[in-house]
């Protein structure tokens, strides 16, 4: 499915975050292992199984707390942390801040730290997460859209698929190149 998966570390104090780790917890466990980083979070821009598939079996392996947004949280066991807007999450001296961006689920987030964000289903390269399935809302993805033009040009955005011509962009080519980031209001949204 052309997935992403992050993996974030503060190399000095030898933690990690994973984001959206839907395959491979064994793998990632290992790569981590092998730099002498401890997994000790792991950040869910949304519920899907393609994004979260191995949460259970990356928890169980490295004891990380889950992160995901309050209105996906459900009862998924005693390392889940419920995040909404304007958390943030520390791993070691890096910190993430949590913006709700609802629209291709209800509570799709990104991942904004310092000058990189991590857009999940949201925002691809030169495109969108869909707005078809159950729980998407395309009037709710307009506005995560339109709140994320409002960030700086020089961010750096990682998506959750690789659907692009390249493996990432800058918030400011994809405010000049992603047809749905130009169009300026919702009507004109709906039709795409």
């Amino acid at each position: 499915m052309a997935n992403y998966i992050y993996m974030v570390a503060d190399t000095e104090l030898k933690v990690a975050a994973v984001i959206d780790p839907g395959w491979e917890a064994a793998k990632i466990a290992d790569e981590a292992k092998g730099k002498g980083w401890k997994i000790t979070h792991i950040l869910l821009t949304h519920t899907h199984f393609d994004h979260a598939n191995d949460v259970p079996r990356l928890a169980e392996l490295t004891g990380a707390k889950v992160c995901v947004h309050k209105l996906e949280a459900g009862d998924s066991g005693k390392n889940l942390v419920g995040v909404g807007e304007g958390d943030t999450i520390k791993v070691g001296e890096l910190k993430f801040l949590v913006l709700h961006t609802p629209g291709h689920t209800p509570g799709s987030v990104c991942f904004l730290m310092d000058k990189a964000i991590f857009t999940g289903d949201t925002l691809f390269i030169d495109s969108i997460g869909r707005t078809d399935l159950e729980g998407s809302d395309p009037e709710e993805m307009f506005k995560s859209l339109k709140r994320l033009t409002t960030l700086a040009d020089d961010i750096i955005v990682y998506p959750g698929h690789n659907y692009g011509k390249e493996p990432a962009s800058t918030m400011g080519e994809q405010k000049k190149r992603n047809p749905y980031l130009k169009v300026k209001d919702m009507g004109d949204f709906l039709r795409h």
